[in-house]
């Protein structure tokens, strides 16, 4: 029974996503592709009309079969830069388009427009070609995309411009109209394009950004109602552009005096201007290079890994700091605690982290704990932790998610209930401690444990 009504529920819904593409138009489609880092910033201004007679309070978009694993970060928004809600719609056709429906803030009447700007980040879509080279050459990408807008919808008009990290191309694909001016390309403008219209587009050209990878972060944050909260990041970083061919010359590599090098010698991190105690650490020690600049609303953070990362190669390292716990802690009218705080921080400049593994310390006693999350994530078991003086365990929220950006940089809310009078647990504790050991050591001088008398007691 229960197929069934899952049949006819999918048939429905077909049948109203074939309803919805006969009524809308895609008037005009202005693309732009940022080519320049190691991601693929994709932002679309869409112009959508009504030509049914029923009002369309949504519409959907589809994602290349080719790019759906490659998508990191998804969102769109209206004239009036307000996020509009994006929601999967679970149905793929054989073809394996992959489906979401996107709901108008404004109901969109017969015969009126409507705009929206829907923005995609893509990871690991830059190819190194070739997938080698030597220390003193340049890196080569290719990027595989489509000169057309992918939707369900007609399009009357659409354009591309595409921006390039430098003025050497090797080659690109000439659907015309294509022009190239310096370190851009523009495509089209086309018309009158049907519906799933494809036609690959390959460009070839040098980009030196920094392709460095966090393969692993592990996040702990440790929560303390004596006003503090404590943050350590074990972070795992690989250089993921074409790897080093042949050996590396550590003479050559001083020489070279150019900024534009595929190696990375350095990055920034961004941590909260009112962090403080911040140490950093590789897995040898603290040998390589930090440096720490206040800047007014943020901390800038230069890290120098011991050697510099060529293609193929990996290091790893430990930051830590502390922030005081006013500014992310708060108690709700209810009674109730809630920390906002991020979930991932900035690591660096168009940061590809491809797994997050963030733990939250809670405090000894909490319960009724909620966890209200700005996108999808996965809850691992909560586990328990003892620090010091604790008989009773602290939980420790787990939280996982795979393919981040700087997009996901946002906060995340721990809703919890905790009573005040759980402050003395540790000091009662201590102080316990403290008075047994003071029995045990006036027990020890008061009694005597010789086997012979004193000499002077033997006279008396």
């Amino acid at each position: 029974m229960y197929k069934i009504i899952l049949t006819i529920l999918c048939l429905t819904y077909v049948t109203a996503l074939e309803r919805v593409n006969n009524q809308l138009v895609i008037k005009n489609v202005e693309r732009s592709i940022d080519l320049t880092s190691q991601l693929v910033k994709i932002a679309a201004t869409i112009t959508l009309e009504n030509t049914g007679k029923d009002t369309v309070r949504n519409f959907l978009i589809v994602q290349e079969p080719n790019i759906v694993g490659a998508v990191a970060y998804l969102s769109a928004k209206d004239s009036l830069k307000d996020d509009l809600k994006i929601i999967p719609v679970g149905v793929e056709n054989e073809s394996g388009k992959s489906f979401r429906n996107v709901l108008l803030k404004q109901p969109l009447d017969s015969g009126r427009t409507t705009t929206v700007v829907l923005e995609e980040v893509l990871t690991q879509s830059l190819v190194p070609y070739p997938s080698s080279i030597s220390q003193k050459e340049k890196q080569l990408v290719r990027y595989f995309g489509n000169h057309y807008f992918y939707t369900p919808y007609v399009t009357t008009k659409q354009k591309t411009e595409i921006s390039l990290s430098s003025r050497t191309v090797e080659n690109y694909t000439k659907l015309k109209p294509v022009a190239q001016s310096d370190s851009s390309l523009t495509y089209g403008p086309y018309t009158n394009i049907a519906p799933f219209t494809e036609d690959q587009m390959i460009i070839h050209f040098e980009n030196n950004a920094p392709f460095l990878t966090v393969t692993r972060l592990e996040r702990l944050i440790e929560i303390s109602h004596w006003g503090n909260i404590a943050i350590e990041e074990n972070i795992e970083i690989r250089h993921t552009g074409a790897k080093l061919k042949g050996p590396f010359s550590r003479y050559d590599y001083q020489r070279d005096t150019g900024s534009n090098h595929h190696s990375i010698k350095s990055y920034r991190t961004i941590l909260p201007a009112s962090a403080h105690s911040i140490y950093y650490r590789d897995s040898n020690g603290n040998i390589s290079t930090s440096t720490v600049r206040p800047r007014k609303d943020w901390i800038e953070l230069e890290l120098r890994p011991r050697f510099p990362l060529f293609g193929g190669w990996k290091s790893s390292y430990t930051l830590g700091y502390s922030v005081p716990s006013y500014q992310y802690l708060f108690k709700q009218p209810s009674g109730e605690y809630v920390l906002i705080m991020r979930l991932i921080d900035h690591v660096f400049d168009d940061m590809f982290v491809e797994e997050l593994e963030s733990s939250i310390v809670l405090p000894v006693g909490v319960s009724n704990v909620k966890i209200n999350a700005p996108y999808e994530v996965e809850r691992l078991s909560d586990g328990v932790t003892y620090k010091y003086f604790d008989n009773i365990g602290r939980t420790v929220i787990r939280l996982r998610k795979t393919n981040l950006v700087e997009q996901h940089i946002q906060d995340i809310e721990v809703i919890y209930n905790w009573t005040p009078h759980l402050l003395l647990h540790e000091p009662v504790l201590l102080s316990i401690a403290l008075f047994l050991l003071f029995i045990v050591v006036i027990i020890y001088v008061r009694l005597d444990f010789s086997l012979t008398k004193p000499e002077h007691s033997k006279k008396d």
